[in-house]
C-alpha cells in the first residue's frame, strides 16, 4: 500500500481542461451515460497508463494480484459501458 501513498501523479493541465469541457458538453447536450462514461475513461487513463512508467519503476514485484484485478475489471467497465452506451432504449 506504501506504493500509492508516496506516488505523486502529474496530471496534465491540458487532460483535465479536455476532460471538464467534454465533459460539460456531454452534460449540456443531455448525454449523462456519455459524460460518466467520459469521466470514468479518464480516470482510468490519470491511474495507470499516462503514469505507468510510475507504476513501472516502483517494481512490479511490490504490486499484489489484486492490483492487476482491478485494473482488468477497469476495462471490463468500459467494455461494458460502452455496449451499454451503444444500445438504445425506447
Amino acid at each position: 500500500m506504501e506504493i500509492f501513498t508516496s506516488t505523486q501523479l502529474a496530471i496534465p493541465m491540458f487532460q483535465v481542461i479536455l476532460l471538464l469541457s467534454l465533459s460539460t458538453i456531454a452534460l449540456l447536450i443531455g448525454r449523462l451515460r456519455l459524460a460518466l462514461f467520459i469521466n470514468y475513461c479518464f480516470t482510468l487513463y490519470w491511474g495507470y497508463i499516462s503514469n505507468l512508467g510510475l507504476l513501472a519503476a516502483a517494481e512490479m514485484s511490490k504490486m499484489s494480484a489484486y492490483t492487476f484485478l482491478y485494473f482488468g475489471s477497469g476495462i471490463a467497465i468500459i467494455l461494458l459501458a460502452m455496449i451499454g452506451l451503444m444500445s438504445h432504449r425506447e
